[in-house]
């Protein structure tokens, strides 16, 4: 909540309250597949894949609006008389932009398709996952990945 950019702290907030409800739906769905709990698992799959799909769309938003800062410095810095970084170099510079795009963009298209909003084979979802948690587990082995504040 203490975040001198208002767009990284109302995004990040968004993303953790949305990601807090899916968690909730999704062990309600999970007490209910166990027969611990007596709900409507159709309506409660739906509701925690749209808080998962607003979660991650809050963290691409994010993301967008900090590759949008790196490009920005990187014009002023053209302007500059100094040499432009290619867009290789500059994701290279900032991995940590780029480890979480990669993996937002992979988790956005997950909720998207058990939504029926896009079609994906169930082996692309899964290349899909495999991929999101390779990037994951690449921020928390690694500082250098992890995009701060998360």
């Amino acid at each position: 909540m203490n975040y001198t950019e208002a767009m990284v702290r109302y995004t990040t907030t968004l993303s953790k309250i949305a990601y807090a409800v899916y968690l909730f739906c999704d062990n309600l769905l999970w007490m209910a597949r166990t027969g611990m709990a007596n709900v409507n698992t159709d309506k409660w799959s739906v509701r925690a894949h749209k808080c998962w799909l607003y979660s991650v769309t809050m963290n691409l938003v994010r993301d967008i609006y900090e590759i949008s800062r790196l490009l920005e410095a990187n014009k002023v810095r053209s302007s500059q008389r100094k040499p432009p970084v290619s867009l290789v170099k500059l994701a290279h510079q900032n991995k940590d932009v780029f480890v979480d795009t990669l993996k937002n963009s992979c988790d956005i298209l997950i909720p998207l398709t058990a939504l029926g909003y896009v079609k994906l084979s169930p082996g692309i979802v899964g290349i899909l996952g495999v991929v999101s948690s390779v990037a994951g587990i690449a921020a928390l082995i690694s500082p250098t990945y992890k995009l701060c504040p998360p």
